[in-house]
C-alpha cells in the first residue's frame, strides 16, 4: 500500500465511485494486516516511503507464499532476501512474473513500474570475488528501490592498481557501498578518496582468525577514514537500503 493506494479510495469517495462502507473495509487493515504467523506493515511505504521487505530466511515456504499474496493484493512491488531456489520455483509456479537472483538469492516480483527516485549513482565495490554474493543483495536492493547503481568487482587492496584504474566511477558516485571480507581494508582506502558517503559491509569471507566476518566487521568500525557507516555482518540488504534513502534525498 503506498499513497496512491489512499489517494485512489479517497477520490472514489469523494467522486461517489466507492461507497464508506467498502473505503472502510481497505483502510481498517492500517497499519497492519494480522495473518497470525505474521503482521504485514502495509502502512510502511507511507511511513518510509518503501514497502515491507520479505526477510524470507527461517520463514516457511507457506508463510513467504502467505506474505506475497497479501502484499500482491496490494499492488506492492515485492523484495525477499535470502531465498532457496527451492522456495523460488513453488513462488514462480503462481507469480511467473518473479524474478530470481541466485547469487544474491534475492526475489523480485514487479506489479508496477518502478519509479527512479536516485539523484545520482550508487557504486558497489567489492574486494574480491568471494564477496560478490553479499554485494549482489545490496545492488538488487538498491536497483529494485528505484536507483542506478554500477558495479566494481574484485578491486581490493592485494591488487590496489585496479581500484585506482577505477577512480572515475567512484568519483562519480553519490553513495559508495564497500563490501570486503578478510581484514576488511577495502573501506577504509575507498573512504580516503571519495567526498561522497561511504557504507561498508563486513563479509565473513576469510580463514579462521576472520571469526566469521568479525576481524573485518571491527576494521570497517576502526576506520581512519571519516564517511564511512557500517552495517552488519553479511548485510548487504541493509546496505543497499541505506545507500537508497541517501540517494534520494
Amino acid at each position: 500500500m503506498d499513497v496512491d493506494f489512499l489517494k485512489n479510495i479517497l477520490e472514489g469517495v469523494k467522486m461517489g465511485n466507492i461507497e464508506i462502507e467498502d473505503a472502510l473495509k481497505e483502510l481498517k487493515i492500517l497499519p497492519f494486516e494480522d495473518l497470525g504467523y505474521a503482521k504485514i506493515d502495509h502502512h510502511r511505504s507511507i511511513r518510509n516511503g518503501y514497502p515491507e521487505v520479505i526477510y524470507c530466511e527461517g520463514k516457511t515456504d507457506e508463510h513467504i507464499l502467505g506474505i506475497i499474496e497479501k502484499m500482491s493484493q496490494k499492488n506492492c512491488n515485492i523484495l525477499g532476501t535470502r531465498v532457496k531456489k527451492e522456495t523460488y520455483e513453488k513462488i514462480k509456479k503462481i507469480y511467473p512474473n518473479c524474478k530470481y537472483e541466485e547469487l544474491g538469492r534475492i526475489i523480485k516480483i514487479q506489479n508496477k513500474p518502478i519509479e527512479n527516485i536516485g539523484k545520482g549513482n550508487i557504486v558497489v565495490v567489492t574486494g574480491g570475488t568471494s564477496d560478490i554474493p553479499v554485494a549482489e543483495e545490496a545492488y538488487h536492493t538498491a536497483h529494485f528501490l528505484g536507483n542506478n547503481v554500477k558495479k566494481l568487482y574484485d578491486v581490493g587492496v592485494a591488487g590496489i592498481h585496479r581500484l585506482l584504474n577505477n577512480k572515475e566511477l567512484l568519483f562519480d558516485a553519490r553513495v559508495i557501498i564497500a563490501v570486503a571480507g578478510m581484514e576488511g581494508a577495502l573501506a577504509s582506502v575507498v573512504g580516503g578518496l571519495v567526498d561522497v558517503p561511504v557504507i561498508a559491509v563486513p563479509t565473513s569471507v576469510g580463514y579462521g582468525a576472520n571469526f566469521n566476518g568479525l576481524s573485518a566487521l571491527l576494521t570497517m568500525l576502526n576506520s581512519c577514514a571519516s564517511g564511512i557507516s557500517v552495517v552488519n555482518i553479511d548485510n548487504g540488504f541493509g546496505a543497499g537500503y541505506l545507500a537508497s534513502m541517501i540517494n534520494k534525498l
